[in-house]
């Protein structure tokens, strides 16, 4: 009897030993847009031995923000200037890569607007008020001789799908959109155009080729000690982004299947009007602190007032190598 007990015990101990080793770790993402190039790790998810990976889509980036102030997250996806500011504070977050870039357009319904040149005296719809899409349209508005404050009006009372909205029905005339809410609106009302191209106007603007718009953020507690896991999530993701932008149609299916808050035809649509794509923390940083620069010239205190440290930027991919 005591040889039997003891085996059970024995068995017990290994079974424990073996659920002991499987690690939960929680990925965030984003519904809407930001989330969009990480769709497909809800179908396939990490794969790293001890570790058992799960996806979450949270609603707003200020609920990611509030995990990651908690420690709660240890891996998800961020506004560049929320990730500077929360690092800021003493949180030890870094950015593993850029996974979107600028994706805004300028929507107009009036004729007389041609080019950014022509929106002196003008109210033009800008959500996300000391965000990145702010900040980046002053940068450029000031390039053309345009105080933002004085030589036209700034609304910000609209979130996205309410802009795209008041644009198909002809209640805004004048509105800097990213996709797929460009998209969006574009589809619905004939009368609507694109504006220039923002991109390139960010690029004479501020001499960077392009702004960041959404980072893939790390504890580097996680890194240092699951070095393995956190190099099984950064793969997944760049694959990810990958399979997204090579199959907008698959992908779109799985945005509206996994409630993203896009429709399918919407995503699938927008997907390659969108700038999805993964520079790896060591690549994206001067692209990262053009686009913080512009934050300091505005408001500084939005990424805690001075440039973030090397220790902000880590370099997962030549982990294990």
């Amino acid at each position: 009897m005591k040889k039997i007990i003891a085996a059970f015990l024995m068995c017990g101990l290994g079974l424990a030993s073996l659920f002991a080793q499987n690690t939960p770790i929680t990925i965030y993402t984003l519904k809407g847009p930001s989330g969009v190039g990480m769709v497909k790790l809800f179908e396939t998810p990490p794969q790293a031995s001890g570790y058992n990976f799960s996806i979450e889509a949270l609603a707003q980036a200020d609920l990611m923000a509030a995990k990651f102030l908690s420690g709660e997250a240890q891996i998800g996806i961020l506004p560049p200037n929320v990730a500077a500011k929360i690092a800021s504070s003493g949180k030890n977050i870094a950015v593993a890569a850029v996974i979107g870039q600028g994706m805004l357009k300028l929507i107009s319904s009036d004729p007389a607007v041609k080019g950014i040149a022509d929106l002196k005296g003008k109210t033009v719809e800008v959500a996300g008020q000391g965000a990145t899409p702010d900040y980046v349209f002053r940068r450029i508005l000031r390039q053309y001789g345009l105080d933002p404050d004085l030589d036209l009006q700034l609304g910000y009372a609209l979130a996205y799908p309410e802009i795209a909205q008041s644009l198909i029905a002809g209640k805004v005339s004048l509105a800097l959109l990213p996709e797929p809410f460009a998209t969006m609106a574009l589809a619905g009302n004939k009368n609507l155009q694109v504006v220039g191209d923002v991109q390139k106007e960010w690029a004479l603007a501020a001499g960077s080729e392009n702004y960041p718009m959404t980072v893939l953020v790390f504890s580097r507690d996680l890194v240092q000690k699951h070095p393995l896991a956190a190099k099984a999530v950064y793969e997944t993701v760049r694959n990810s982004i990958e399979w997204v932008v090579s199959r907008p149609a698959d992908a779109g299916l799985l945005v509206e299947q996994h409630n993203l808050g896009i429709k399918a035809s919407i995503a699938t649509a927008a997907i390659p009007k969108s700038a999805y794509v993964f520079i790896p923390a060591p690549q994206a940083r001067p692209a990262l602190e053009g686009l913080f620069k512009t934050f300091l010239d505005y408001a500084p205190q939005s990424i805690g007032g001075k440039l973030p440290q090397d220790s902000f930027y880590v370099d997962i991919g030549s982990l294990g190598k």
